[in-house]
């Protein structure tokens, strides 16, 4: 194997380490986009910030959706 290549697996592997021990909630393709848009120049505070906000959103979107479910009248048939 190339040796670049496997250092690059290396590394996303400790990343991906030290991502399950603070529990990001990261998995390994997702944290991999992350450090490339961080290679490419993305600010890593900021893509960070957006993470927190489309979880935050998602959260409240499947919420919204339990209560829409949970008191919506029972359909007949």
């Amino acid at each position: 194997m190339d040796p670049k290549l496997q250092q690059a697996r290396e590394t996303m592997d400790i990343l991906h380490e030290i991502s399950l021990i603070l529990n990001t909630g990261l998995d390994r393709e997702t944290l991999t986009l992350c450090v490339s848009l961080c290679e490419s120049g993305v600010n890593p505070e900021a893509l960070a910030v957006v993470i927190r906000e489309l979880r935050n959103e998602t959260n409240a979107l499947q919420e919204r959706g339990t209560d829409a479910r949970s008191n919506a009248p029972a359909m007949r048939h």
